[in-house]
């Protein structure tokens, strides 16, 4: 495992002053102390009091530490969002060892570059989900893997070579092990998770967090979102992805609430959890929002209790936000962050129309945002430009071959275009590589799509640069059309922009209907993978 590009230790010292200087178990052990029956997990299979899960816990440490399991070690998780992914990672905790999450629909190309880039010594997996054998790609891939040394199976079909995870979660471990071996030393700023970008341009990075930089990041929800250990959670989102493993996995724990999880999506039991288990907030991609939002019978079911919906992963369509005013009682909040950083900036319960519909939030306290020209002079407010944000507490450590942080003067230049208002909000208005240069002049992409948006035929449009030898590049609109429409044409797109006002020189000049955008597991739609279709339709 090769380490790269620490923190300067001055910035290191600045932002040790407001970090919690805890680990998760701090927190497991308040929630025990507190309220050791209230129940910590619901995920489908199993509940799980505060109680019950801190015992599994300790249970499942001993027999990872019996399979040899130490301070330092990666153990790499692709499951579903289930109880003993929580499990694993604070078992894996209080043994010192760093928790790789992996996102289930991940195959042999990412799993083995991913699980290789780890230096993992165990991986914990399912036999099968969603119709998927995982224990067959193990096998093929485990010989390109020298440092692990076990695999772990939840289900009944378990290759002789690997082990059943019941072998770590039923057996009296306690009663052969002396609890001694628990008694590592858990520093704040020890890493505690590797965890690899959602690779929406290209091969993926692996970031390295510290229990510190984790805990940061969920207090920072706690304050802005207002929670205490009365919230209930629902989390949909895969905890292979930083959203879900930070706040799915250990933020119900640090408040002390109760987590309700979902592994395979579906807006209908969604609405009926929020009913049957009093769900108060949720975070998840943004095409999941659009489902609920749009779902038939939305407003037949008894949402009072739902205050916010954190839409995350990708831009909201600003419509889909009046939409939603319209249809749903709960607030929708929009926010903004990296796998390098967590959220970064997010809309309040209390923000005005106009700030929940039209930004992504205003950082949280200790995130520095700035957007910069060309020449990386700082741009006046409302002024489009790159987006950097500075070191806050991010630990800002890569492992891989040959990666780098994308760095000036200390800011981390993000790779988004965006302004920042007057009030510190952000918008986000699309990536630098999005950028489409017509004849010399800046098509707004993300305007031109969000108008699409609006269209009553069009789910959802992407506007991606097709190359021009006259104009350097034209537009072209790729589009998911909604179910009862069968067809859209160039002529009848062009028309509707120009009956929206729309200049002539932004209209799309070409046009692609799509079943369905390429995404990442968070819900970005890969636009490289648009552009590399229209390179091979060219």
């Amino acid at each position: 495992m090769t380490e790269t590009n620490h923190v300067p230790p001055k910035t290191l010292q600045k932002y040790e002053k407001v970090w919690p200087n805890k680990t998760i178990l701090d927190y497991l052990k308040q929630c025990v102390e507190n309220s050791p029956n209230k129940e910590a997990i619901i995920d489908g299979r199993s509940r799980y009091t505060y109680s019950e899960l801190s015992k599994k816990v300790e249970r499942v440490a001993l027999g990872l530490y019996h399979y040899g399991l130490r301070k330092g070690d990666v153990i790499s998780v692709q499951l579903p969002n289930w109880n003993e992914f929580v499990i694993v990672h604070y078992a894996a905790t209080m043994l010192g060892a760093i928790t790789n999450p992996l996102i289930p629909i991940y195959r042999d190309r990412e799993i083995g570059y991913m699980v290789k880039t780890a230096s993992s010594k165990m991986i914990v997996i399912p036999d099968h989900f969603r119709g998927f054998c995982y224990t067959d790609m193990i096998e093929r891939l485990r010989g390109d893997w020298p440092e692990l040394d076990h695999v772990f199976v939840i289900g009944d079909e378990v290759p002789g070579e690997m082990k059943a995870f019941t072998e770590l979660s039923e057996f009296n471990w306690e009663d052969t092990l002396n609890h001694h071996s628990l008694e590592t030393t858990h520093e704040p700023n020890d890493v505690t998770e590797i965890i690899f970008t959602s690779g929406t341009t290209g091969l993926p990075k692996g970031v390295m967090h510290t229990h510190n930089t984790l805990c940061m990041s969920t207090n920072y929800w706690i304050e802005r979102l207002r929670l205490t250990d009365e919230d209930v959670m629902f989390m949909p989102s895969t905890f292979g992805h930083q959203t879900g493993f930070g706040y799915g996995v250990r933020l119900p724990t640090t408040i002390g609430g109760t987590a309700v999880y979902q592994d395979i999506w579906n807006p209908e039991q969604f609405l009926q959890s929020v009913e049957k288990e009093r769900i108060s907030f949720t975070a998840s991609a943004t095409p999941f929002l659009q489902d609920v939002v749009q779902f038939e019978n939305v407003k037949s079911f008894n949402l009072k209790t739902l205050r916010a919906f954190v839409s995350l992963g990708a831009p909201i369509p600003r419509p889909l936000v009046k939409e939603a005013k319209e249809n749903v009682p709960f607030t929708i909040l929009s926010g903004w962050g990296q796998t390098e950083n967590g959220l970064v900036t997010l809309t309040k319960l209390d923000d005005s129309t106009e700030k929940l519909t039209e930004t992504d939030g205003c950082p949280f306290p200790e995130m520095m945002i700035k957007t910069v020209d060309e020449n990386g002079n700082e741009c006046e407010a409302n002024e489009e430009a790159p987006y950097s944000k500075g070191l806050h507490f991010s630990s800002a450590t890569f492992i891989s071959q040959n990666r780098h942080l994308n760095l000036r003067d200390n800011w981390f230049i993000t790779g988004d275009r965006a302004t920042i208002d007057v009030d510190g909000y952000v918008r986000i208005t699309g990536r630098d590589k999005d950028i489409i240069i017509r004849g010399g002049e800046n098509i707004p992409v993300a305007y031109i799509e969000n108008v699409l948006y609006e269209h009553p035929d069009i789910k959802g449009a992407q506007v991606v640069a097709v190359p021009d030898e006259r104009l350097q590049e034209k537009a072209c609109a790729i589009v998911e059309l909604v179910p009862k429409a069968s067809h859209l044409t160039l002529s009848e797109l062009q028309s509707y922009l120009k009956d929206k006002g729309v200049a002539k020189q932004y209209w799309p000049e070409y046009l692609e209907v799509i079943d369905e955008f390429p995404r990442t597991p968070s819900g970005k739609v890969q636009k490289y993978k648009l552009r590399d279709m229209l390179k091979t339709k060219a």
